[in-house]
């Protein structure tokens, strides 16, 4: 169904360019973009603008389409050129390939009014008309479609008001998550990183009422993000300044930290790099982050506490998920869902007493950036630190010691795990065996949660390539049973087939 058409005023060519970089953000495989109006009224120069932003090359050479019909461009996405003007019928269109292109990517359309009805229904057609040394641009386009087209215009005025009204935008990157960033150049020779992240409906119950992210304690909008980037800074840590944001939209301009990583063109670990890693992990659980922090004169973020009820819910989704895959269809007993979670509620109960202090949760490759010329903590770039809560510190140690997105061999393993304790027990007051039942706990806690997860990821989300990351998981899950403590829950899982009974 066609909404009601988007209108903007672009005054010259410079904002007709920006206008197509800005849509080369919005669309997905699959859209197909129908440029209307007479000649010279900017359908190509919106292409060409589309396409070199998507390419991410000023410099790319954009052929005009009208005597070969079509020029295709293997980019980030597929994209398809079309122009129709010279189309003998309309039954062409097959024949040129467009079904194809339009299913591997996005296909862009001059002159569609030749293509009679073969379009299809759900394009989004863009009529581009004079007016005075400018264009007028009305848009018609499905519910979904438009409200891309929406934001990204949105995120153009947020950067207009932060005073870069000619920034060149790129597509950096998305994740398994609801956020998305792109690359901001404003012109003085420093990229900013924009993080787009914007409110979403609220979910259905899944517990006691409440949908997941809040009974899982995941941030729900830009407070947790600054509040936490704030206490990171203030005490030496290198996380991004948050330059700009809009709460109610969900968009923040930051600091970018950089480009390099932990891992090395092979995608294996960089040994020195997670040894400094953990060495910042080890000086941030030395101290006092306090859990209520300030970030407006009217907001205050209270860090959540990770309580039983969002480890009991993340360990679950080896019930919902894992088990009924592992079994082909056949779901956990109520009898073996009873014993799982009460065999968690004995090892949250061991967990009363351990160190308890800020864990990122996500502390791993993915969300930690190298900074080469930086000493000390600053040479570890944090980001990604939103769903922060308070709870047992050996949390974090888990996820940088088992990085769930590529294997620690067991000699890398050892050096940080040893790492970790010899600095701990320079700070004093470190009640090792204490810590170290805490850190199984806490790493079978998560790998319990991942080994569920890649499950729905693929059969939920559509994402099979998670999947990858399953037998690292089952590995990692099974060095944390080597604990004594954990002897109930490694019974469990060997009755369930979910680990070797060798582990």
């Amino acid at each position: 169904m066609m909404t009601p058409v988007i209108s903007l005023f672009l005054k010259d060519e410079a904002e007709t360019t920006r206008f197509g970089e800005d849509l080369a953000l919005a669309l997905r495989q699959g859209d197909c973009l129908a440029l209307s109006g007479d000649l010279g009224a900017g359908k190509s120069s919106l292409a060409r603008a589309f396409l070199r932003a998507m390419a991410d090359d000023d410099d790319l050479e954009v052929p005009s389409p009208t005597f070969t019909l079509v020029q295709s461009y293997n980019l980030r996405i597929p994209v398809a050129h079309f122009d129709l003007y010279r189309l003998g019928d309309p039954a062409e269109l097959t024949e040129l390939g467009f079904d194809e292109a339009l299913q591997d990517g996005i296909c862009l359309v001059e002159w569609p009014e030749m293509a009679s009805d073969e379009l299809p229904a759900d394009r989004i057609a863009l009529k581009l008309e004079h007016e005075g040394q400018g264009r007028q641009v009305t848009i018609a386009a499905p519910d979904k479609q438009a409200a891309r087209i929406r934001r990204v215009l949105a995120i153009r005025d947020f950067l207009d008001a932060a005073g870069y009204p000619f920034a060149k935008r790129r597509f950096l990157t998305g994740d398994a998550s609801l956020r998305a960033y792109e690359a901001v150049y404003p012109g003085d020779g420093k990229r900013r990183i924009l993080m787009d992240w914007p409110p979403l409906p609220e979910g259905p119950p899944v517990l006691d009422g409440k949908p997941y992210p809040k009974v899982a304690h995941l941030a729900e909008n830009a407070y947790p993000f600054v509040a936490i980037a704030n206490a990171l800074r203030q005490e030496g840590f290198a996380a991004p300044e948050v330059y700009r944001v809009d709460y109610d939209q969900g968009i923040l301009l930051l600091e970018d930290l950089g480009v390099d990583g932990v891992l090395d063109v092979q995608g294996q670990p960089m040994a020195d790099r997670y040894r400094a890693s953990v060495a910042c992990l080890a000086h941030l659980h030395s101290l006092a982050i306090p859990q209520d922090i300030r970030v407006t004169d009217s907001h205050v973020h209270h860090i959540p506490d990770f309580d039983r009820t969002a480890m009991k819910m993340e360990v679950r989704l080896v019930l919902d998920w894992h088990l009924p895959w592992k079994r082909e269809g056949i779901a956990a007993s109520d009898a073996e869902r009873d014993e799982y979670l009460a065999i968690w509620d004995g090892l949250i109960d061991e967990l009363e007493t351990s160190e308890k202090g800020l864990l990122l949760r996500d502390f791993h490759s993915p969300n930690i950036i190298w900074r080469e010329n930086e000493a000390g903590i600053a040479r570890v770039g944090l980001i990604d630190f939103q769903d922060a809560m308070i709870g047992p510190t050996a949390y974090d140690l888990a996820s940088i010691a088992q990085d769930a997105r590529v294997t620690i061999a067991p000699d890398l393993f050892q050096q940080l795990m040893d790492d970790y304790l010899t600095l701990r027990r320079a700070q004093g007051g470190f009640d090792e065996a204490r810590f170290l039942k805490s850190w199984a706990i806490m790493s079978a806690q998560r790998n319990c949660k991942l080994a569920g997860l890649w499950v729905r990821l693929m059969q939920r989300d559509g994402k099979p390539g998670y999947m990858k990351h399953m037998p690292r998981t089952l590995a990692y899950l099974s060095v944390a049973l080597e604990h004594e403590v954990l002897a109930p829950l490694r019974d469990w899982l060997v009755r369930a087939g979910i680990v070797p009974s060798e582990s």
